[in-house]
């Protein structure tokens, strides 16, 4: 369940100083006394919702998210069909795996004792595949932001930037988020710090994929990169997320949409090809690990720092 906002109000923080915040949700400020933010004044807001952006730090613009209403970056449309046909025909794998996984990292969430754990969801203005049991468990609270304000978010932050206090969340999610930030470290660097010692983190991102939110696009991991950027984390799990099959749907459904120019023959094409999945359980686990669409990463905060040195047996070790 959404946390109410007197649980989130004491956890936010000034997102270029981290000193804490006075006022309302409607005027909040920075009380940081040499916080070039401080002098600014009130932070804005945006549909009810604070925004905590450092304007000097982050790719979004004032005046953009402001004369918006804090609306996605790249607009998109809700299609009930599309929707459909995307999680039965073309990801099904993919939504069932998500879904799996959201009840277990849920699970471990409702065994802390004595309190009602807080989860961050980075990229929580739309809801991510398969992620259920995350809103609907009522013994964790889930805490959202995004680049744009929507009824599962609190506020309108900038992941490189998060405006929460150190070691105030048990948990964060972020799925398919890394790919659209500028400096997926910073951002990762960022997750660890908001977390409480030993707090759990759960990231899916892409490896073959074609370009998406267009100019808010920017970076691939393969599952040796991924696990490099969470090396101040022990993992605790990791995998396929999108196999091969997935990522030749990509493939074939942008190969079609060049030749004809027409975006509908592209998804036609792919809808035809989603045969092609099915054949996913038959590649051997170690040639689909290279040539999946994309990754997940269980891991739980930690001070001992994955070395450069052990990447390499990480590779040869990470194939069953």
């Amino acid at each position: 369940m959404l946390a109410n906002w007197e649980r989130v109000r004491p956890l936010l923080a000034c997102p270029a100083c981290g000193a804490g915040l006075a006022g309302d949700a409607a005027a909040l400020r920075c009380t940081g006394p040499a916080c070039r933010l401080a002098a600014e004044g009130a932070f804005g807001t945006v549909r009810g919702q604070p925004v905590l952006v450092d304007w000097d730090e982050s790719i979004l613009s004032r005046d953009d998210v402001t004369r918006s209403g804090a609306a996605p970056v790249v607009p998109f449309r809700q299609n009930v069909l599309k929707t459909w046909l995307k999680d039965h025909a073309l990801r099904s794998g993919a939504v069932e795996l998500a879904r799996r996984n959201a009840r277990a990292f849920t699970a471990r969430l409702e065994g802390i004792p004595g309190r009602s754990p807080l989860l961050l969801v980075v990229g929580g203005g739309t809801q991510g595949i398969g992620t259920d049991a995350l809103y609907q468990s009522p013994g964790v609270e889930v805490v959202g932001f995004d680049v744009y304000a929507s009824e599962r978010t609190h506020l309108v932050a900038d992941a490189h930037a998060i405006p929460l206090r150190d070691g105030s969340v048990d948990a964060v999610w972020i799925q398919y988020v890394l790919e659209h930030v500028l400096d997926p470290w910073r951002v990762v660097a960022e997750i660890h710090r908001v977390l409480r010692p030993g707090g759990l983190v759960y990231a899916e991102t892409p490896f073959l994929q074609h370009v998406h939110a267009n100019a808010y696009d920017f970076t691939r991991f393969t599952h040796s990169g991924h696990r490099w950027l969470f090396r101040d984390f022990t993992e605790e799990d990791s995998g396929i997320a999108m196999g091969a099959g997935v990522q030749l749907l990509w493939t074939v459904e942008h190969l079609a949409r060049g030749v004809t120019g027409s975006r509908t023959m592209g998804k036609a094409v792919k809808l035809a090809a989603s045969a092609a999945q099915m054949v996913e359980q038959k590649i051997p686990y170690r040639f689909q690990r290279d040539s999946a669409s994309s990754f997940y990463f269980v891991g739980r905060k930690s001070h001992a720092r994955l070395r450069p040195r052990d990447m390499v047996a990480y590779y040869e070790q990470s194939a069953p």
